[in-house]
């Protein structure tokens, strides 16, 4: 039984992210969170002068913090598994990376090129900010589903991503005693809306808002709302990555499509009845 669950290359990524993440946390303990995220995380302006190449890698398996790393882990266990079973391990292994690693050059280079100015940060970020996470990844992952089975149904847990931005909005006018609190609130909140998903109770479920919608819409709820709030309240958000996973799923899928038609014809009937 365990063979079967761990023999896809989604719950060894799962697993990987977890490992990274403690050991970055233990490690940390003892010489400094700032020196990890040094040493792993993504920052645009150090790539751009030929420092740090092997962060665009590196921070793909690195998080901010437990309601990031589970956040993202659920949407890839989501997400990953299906697109594994349609495209084969060794394909989607290799699409994972590209994605991520393309997702981050984009960051790179939105950030480091127009990332100065107040508006430029706002929409690509700032080149001296770090960015870890999956996300560009499983943006990716996304794209892919987006073009190969867009009418087939998805739930977005809307639940966890507004408590994410309303933290992040309250952080402008709050003090810092007040905000250690709801970020409390919120990451208990985000946790128990993530297992809620996993109820078998249609009522316990709507705790964490869920909304159903076809796969071709989600890679546009997802980035767009956010890119607007961004432009007034700094979200710790990269929509750049993001963008950038994205980009490339949507280009493999048509890939896909024009390569092998009959094959990705039948799998959009198979998933759109």
């Amino acid at each position: 039984m365990f063979r079967k669950i761990f023999s896809g290359y989604t719950s060894r990524i799962i697993i990987l992210n977890v490992i990274i993440f403690l050991v970055a946390l233990l490690v940390g303990f003892f010489i400094g969170q700032d020196k990890i995220i040094g040493l792993l995380a993504l920052k645009p302006s150090s790539i751009l002068q030929g420092k740090s190449l092997w962060t665009l890698i590196t921070s793909m398996f690195m998080h901010g913090g437990f309601p990031h790393l589970i956040f993202n882990m659920i949407s890839l266990a989501f997400v990953g598994t299906f697109i594994e079973r349609i495209i084969g391990k060794r394909r989607f292994i290799l699409f994972y990376l590209l994605s991520g690693i393309i997702a981050g050059i984009l960051f790179v280079l939105l950030a480091g090129f127009f990332g100065s100015s107040y508006l430029g940060g706002r929409l690509f970020g700032n080149p001296d900010v770090f960015g870890v996470g999956a996300s560009g990844a499983i943006f990716g992952l996304v794209g892919l589903i987006a073009i190969l089975t867009p009418k087939n149904k998805v739930y977005l847990i809307a639940g966890p991503l507004i408590a994410i931005i309303l933290e992040a909005i309250l952080g402008n006018f709050l003090s810092q005693n007040i905000m250690s609190v709801i970020s409390v609130l919120s990451t208990i909140y985000i946790f128990v809306s993530i297992f809620a998903m996993f109820s078998f109770n249609p009522k316990t479920r709507r705790f964490a808002l869920p909304l159903e919608m076809p796969f071709w819409l989600l890679p546009i709820i997802a980035i767009v709302p956010l890119v607007v709030i961004g432009l007034f309240v700094e979200l710790p958000i990269a929509n750049s990555a993001h963008f950038g996973g994205l980009l490339v799923g949507l280009l493999y899928g048509l890939y896909l499509k024009i390569k092998y038609p009959k094959k990705t014809a039948i799998i959009s009937r198979y998933f759109s009845k």
